[in-house]
């Protein structure tokens, strides 16, 4: 029998539940004309839920299989962003395609709870709930544009490979288990004290290359490219911040918390996967000419870097994992809120040369999505290049000097692309005007635009509660 104080702790994702199933009723009982009321409802609920994970406390409910600290509270908030904005820049692209169903923002929510439950999970058990309730609900939206043939075929490849990488996890999983006698993270901490087999060290491989398919690392990053691509728009947004934000904070806290005596192993798949990630992502978007294709190249350049705070395996390290992650979900949800808004005569752009001209068209859009590459570009003052900056100094204060000369190597080869679209937008002759930008994706920009250049002026109010977040995976004292 569950206690209160077990009920209290798990309060946002039992509200998050409930409340999507409400919309469920409500946009059941409404439609065909009751989208618009769920999508409304749907952002509002995830406000509620975002002050409610904000304001808990910290605890441990189902048995220490769940368990909530000042890291998921961090990294949740940065899913429940991602998961607002994504559903807020939806309305218009899916009422101009026809596609507008009150299931959308409901599956998101959905999703949103398996992305919460991620990063709560204190076990194995827990961890693949999570993972699982995120995915079928990701895979559903994906293809949700039924009569297009890029997105069913985006949203089958995703659902295949997502099984795939869903098997290795599981494998993973079972060997950690055989190897160690349980499923608690810190049990398994416990059990590997000291001896570090040969099978064990297999578990840890497979079970990592699960997660990394989730974060799109290469080598398990062949989805995203075609399913960025194919998938609706805003869909492509969600996929490209929440969904990121959940992977990666479970993939730190099953690492951080399971395994600190494997860290001599684990340290050179994390190496391997770093580097290989950011040499792709720089190399392969420079011949990209779709700008939704470029993105998740972009996306797997950037999780490269992720990682190279990961590998420093410390504190300081996951303190510039946070950052990053804070920081590169604003530079892509403004950057997505400019893509969706490439419409000409009722029809939706997505080539970088339709952005041509951009500055003497719509100066405001074109200074703002200059903002956001350079920061991606990670050319200072702007907050990309202090997101590069955390993670560059934990790897050279955990000796890799050299993890981190290569990543600034790859930062600026894929500086290349991002200035790139700010030449097609400020010298290149003025393509065909695009149509005005809705309100929803004005506010959205105008939010990314000022996060990304005056983090600079205010650095704490995001690197206090990700140190906060990051000293609580590690014992007190």
């Amino acid at each position: 029998m569950l206690s209160v104080s077990e009920l209290a702790t798990a309060l946002p994702e039992i509200v998050l539940v409930l409340g999507a199933i409400a919309l469920l009723m409500l946009g059941v009982f409404s439609a065909p004309r009751g989208a618009g009321l769920v999508t409304n409802l749907a952002v509002l609920l995830l406000l509620v839920v975002m002050v409610l994970v904000a304001t808990g406390h910290d605890g441990s409910a189902f048995y220490g299989s769940f368990v909530v600290d000042a890291f998921a509270r961090f990294t949740k908030i940065l899913v429940l962003i991602g998961s607002a904005a994504a559903i807020l820049m939806s309305g218009e692209f899916l009422r101009a395609k026809q596609i507008e169903k009150f299931e959308y923002p409901v599956m998101i929510l959905l999703a949103t709870t398996g992305m919460m439950l991620m990063l709560s999970a204190n076990d194995l058990i827990g961890l693949y709930i999570g993972l699982e309730l995120q995915s079928l609900a990701l895979y559903v939206i994906a293809s949700i544009h039924r009569d297009d043939l890029k997105s069913t075929e985006a949203g089958l490849k995703y659902f295949v490979l997502g099984a795939l990488s869903s098997g290795m996890l599981l494998y993973g999983a079972s060997l950690i288990y055989g190897f160690t006698g349980t499923v608690s993270f810190h049990g398994i901490a416990d059990a590997v004290k000291g001896h570090v087999g040969l099978g064990l060290v297999f578990g840890i491989v497979f079970l990592f290359a699960g997660l990394a398919f989730k974060i799109s690392a290469v080598p398990f990053h062949m989805w995203t490219p075609d399913v960025y691509e194919g998938s609706p728009t805003p869909v492509t947004a969600l996929l490209a911040g929440a969904p990121k934000m959940a992977a990666m904070g479970l993939m730190v806290r099953v690492i951080i918390t399971s395994f600190p005596a494997a860290l001599d192993q684990w340290q050179q798949i994390v190496v391997f996967v770093s580097i290989a990630s950011m040499a792709l992502g720089s190399f392969a978007a420079i011949g990209q000419s779709n700008i939704k294709r470029l993105m998740a190249y972009s996306s797997i350049g950037h999780m490269g870097f992720v990682l190279v705070g990961l590998a420093a395996g410390s504190q300081e390290g996951v303190l510039g994992v946070l950052v990053y992650l804070a920081l590169y979900l604003a530079m892509t949800l403004g950057t997505f809120a400019c893509i969706l808004a490439m419409k000409r005569r009722g029809g939706y752009v997505e080539n970088v040369s339709d952005l041509a001209g951009l500055s003497r068209t719509h100066p405001m859009m074109a200074y703002s999505l200059a903002a956001l590459m350079f920061s991606m570009a990670g050319i200072p003052p702007l907050s990309g290049f202090w997101a590069k900056w955390y993670v560059f100094v934990a790897a050279v204060h955990g000796g890799l000097y050299w993890l981190a000369v290569l990543g600034v190597l790859s930062s600026v080869v894929g500086a290349f692309y991002y200035l790139r679209i700010v030449k097609v937008m400020f010298f290149d002759e003025p393509a065909e005007t695009l149509e005005p930008m809705s309100g929803s994706l004005k506010t959205v920009l105008v939010l990314a635009t000022i996060v990304t250049a005056f983090f600079v002026v205010f650095p704490t109010l995001i690197s206090g509660p990700a140190a906060s977040a990051a000293a609580s995976l590690w014992p007190a004292g």
